[in-house]
Order: structure tokens, then C-alpha cells, then sequence
């Protein structure tokens, strides 16, 4: 297990983490999901032989928001 920490600038309230948040149950090999708009960041534990940065990042851009690792 890997734990990343992404950028997101482009969250704004509470509703914005919660979407990011939601994207534990969309992506495979994700333990945890944990989203900060104070931070403008995410920290994320996942299985690294099933998921990728890039996958990471275009899950997020599908749900409208910009991401970059940390």
C-alpha cells in the first residue's frame, strides 16, 4: 500500500471533498480517501500494482477538478 498526497486547487467547500472523497468506491485498490478544501489537498492509501498516478488524476478530472501530486 502507497499513501500519495495530490494537490486540488480548485476545491472549494465541503461538497468538493465529499466528491472527491466518493471516488474510494469508483477506483479499484483504494483503501482510503481522505480530502481536505482547507488544504486544497487529498491524501489517498492505495495498492500501487493496481492503480496509477495518471488513473488518480484523470478519476479526479472527471469529477471537475484539477489534481497534481504533492
Amino acid at each position: 500500500m502507497l499513501k500519495k498526497t495530490f494537490k486540488i486547487p480548485d476545491m472549494t467547500c465541503t461538497n468538493c471533498a465529499m466528491k472527491i472523497e466518493a471516488l474510494e468506491d469508483d477506483l479499484d485498490g483504494v483503501k482510503e480517501i481522505n480530502a481536505s478544501y482547507h488544504k486544497l489537498e487529498m491524501v489517498i492509501e492505495y495498492d500501487e500494482s493496481k492503480l496509477s498516478d495518471e488513473q488518480i488524476i484523470a478519476a479526479i478530472k472527471k469529477k471537475g477538478y484539477t489534481a497534481t501530486p504533492a
